[in-house]
């Protein structure tokens, strides 16, 4: 696959428009991270943050150009603003600090709505056109490509379209390659900014980029449609993230070109990383992914209804737009007391059990499932605790590696104020009876620690085995959420992710006693653990 090379540009804010995200504070060797992430990537611009006016960045430009980042396809940009008012080109010190980064280019910020010209720079319009083309005609002059972002220039073409065009114009005179219109306040609409973007290309003939903010939830829609109607650069940023509301989302912005448009933005095989390098993004930025993020999410291409699962299990792409693995996702059946054979049956198979060649046993898990999902359970969030049903309805499990006998669970509310746990466990395993206590900051920790004591010495896999993440929620007794629902007539559903160092699983436990749906929870994760490291002996 050709890629559309210079007549297409892909350009990623994420080190400066993407950093005003609230939340996100980026270090400089956080920055070198995301800058290579998004160069393996493939994409063509990598704007890196506004030398000159933050330190950070200007250490960030300083460090790259010293030979810390060496990019494989993408250029560095550095982003500035205009000369001031009143100034000399030469003698404006953020102008310098934009030569001074090294970078090959420059995107430069300029008003082309009056009222901000008049209101905010506090100039008249003839100055701020000097200010655009001395600017982008000095820089060019040192040997820089320049860009120029055109601030909020659908609100001044709407207010007067002449001087916003005149601002493109100064810039385009100066030397600019690239004029980018610019949703600054994230107001417009697909069709309306769609017919501004196609009437400035044909009065002027320049070339246009489009930047849009998702005030709307129309940023990548907007971005899109700029597309359609002759745009040829698009700024994003990873994941949407921006000030406000974010900003286009790189990753779904690059999905619909290449798959719905059918333009080879990136170079080949680049489109099946998305999703890592999305989520790898997120890692970094230290925010969670977005589980229902178009293209890269873990639920984008998840299935819950079980008619959807019965056309899936004919044809995945009946009810997938894509096949999730162009862009280095997976499908997902999410099992529920929605579903049906269809859907328990494509489960099983993810999870390596084969219902399909068993109908009876089939039948007998569907009935089971929903019965529990009717009282409280939840397999859409556990898959370890799905799996060991169905393995148990094919008689596949061995005997579980230790059964209880009975345990006891204290709380102790000393004289100084805290609060400890005492758990006791009686139970057997490996032909003995075992009794062992622990001590915790709370009952299930006192539990597990107790269990773990007793269990030890006889399953050598457990020392790898950690607690890693605990959710409880409080259900009415028909097993929805409780929203106030007395105590009694409560049950309490727990979930437990676990890890040994390589995989991770999840199981839960329902029960009006939140120690005993615990238990429940942290039984099931020893028992899939077990079946694993079983299979691997």
């Amino acid at each position: 696959m050709t890629t559309l090379g210079d007549s297409f540009h892909v350009y990623d804010t994420t080190l400066r428009d993407g950093a005003q995200r609230e939340g996100i504070t980026y270090s400089v060797t956080d920055k070198l991270q995301v800058a290579r992430l998004l160069d393996g990537l493939g994409v063509g611009f990598i704007e890196g943050g506004w030398p000159g006016a933050m330190p950070k960045d200007t250490e960030f430009f300083a460090r790259a150009a010293s030979g810390e980042l060496e990019l494989s396809s993408a250029k560095l940009v550095a982003f500035g603003a205009t000369r001031k008012a009143g100034v000399k080109v030469q003698d404006d010190p953020q102008v310098r600090a934009l030569l001074d980064s090294q970078a090959p280019v420059v995107t430069l910020v300029a008003k082309s709505d009056l009222r901000h010209v008049e209101r905010a720079l506090r100039t008249d319009a003839t100055e701020n056109l000097a200010m655009v083309h001395d600017t982008v005609k000095h820089l060019v002059d040192n040997g820089r490509r320049v860009f120029l972002d055109a601030e909020h220039f659908f609100d001044g073409f709407a207010h007067d379209p002449d001087t916003a065009l005149r601002v493109l114009e100064a810039g385009v005179t100066g030397g600019a390659d690239v004029v980018v219109l610019c949703d600054t306040n994230g107001g417009q609409l697909p069709l309306g900014l769609a017919e501004v973007v196609a009437d400035v290309i044909a009065r002027t003939g320049f070339r246009v980029g489009i930047h849009c903010q998702d005030d709307t939830s129309c940023a990548v829609a907007n971005t899109l449609a700029a597309v359609q109607a002759g745009a040829t650069h698009v700024q994003c940023t990873a994941n949407g993230y921006g000030e406000r509301a974010g900003n286009a989302d790189l990753f779904a912005v690059v999905g619909n070109l290449v798959t719905k448009l059918g333009m080879p933005v990136l170079p080949e095989g680049a489109v099946g990383e998305l999703t890592r390098v999305s989520h790898a993004l997120a890692e970094i930025a230290n925010i969670a992914p977005d589980t229902h993020q178009a293209y890269v999410g873990s639920s984008a291409f998840a299935h819950k209804a079980g008619l959807h699962a019965s056309a899936i299990k004919v044809d995945p792409l009946l009810y997938n737009h894509i096949d999730p693995e162009v862009v280095g996702n997976g499908m997902k059946i999410l099992v529920t007391e929605m579903a049906g054979r269809a859907s328990l049956e494509l489960k099983g198979r993810e999870l390596g059990v084969d219902l399909a060649a068993n109908p009876e046993a089939l039948t007998s898990a569907v009935r089971k499932v929903k019965e529990l999902e009717a009282g409280g359970w939840s397999f859409e969030a556990a898959d370890a605790s799905l799996e060991l049903l169905l393995r148990d309805e094919l008689s596949e499990l061995d005997a579980p590696p230790f059964t209880l006998e009975s345990y006891r669970v204290v709380l102790d509310h000393r004289s100084d104020g805290e609060i400890g746990s005492e758990a006791t466990v009686k139970v057997h395993v490996g032909g003995e009876r075992v009794i062992a206590t622990a001590e915790g900051n709370g009952p299930v920790h006192a539990l597990d620690g107790a269990l773990r004591k007793a269990l030890l010495p006889h399953l050598s896999w457990l020392d790898a085995v950690k607690l890693n993440d605990y959710k409880v929620r409080i259900l009415s007794g028909d097993g929805r959420d409780a929203d106030g629902a007395g105590g009694t007539e409560a049950v309490t559903r727990v979930l437990v992710n676990s890890t040994d160092g390589e995989r991770e699983w999840t199981t839960v436990g329902v029960h009006g006693n939140i120690v005993e749906a615990s238990w429940l929870a942290l039984c099931d994760a020893l028992a899939h653990k077990a079946v694993h490291a079983s299979a691997l002996v």
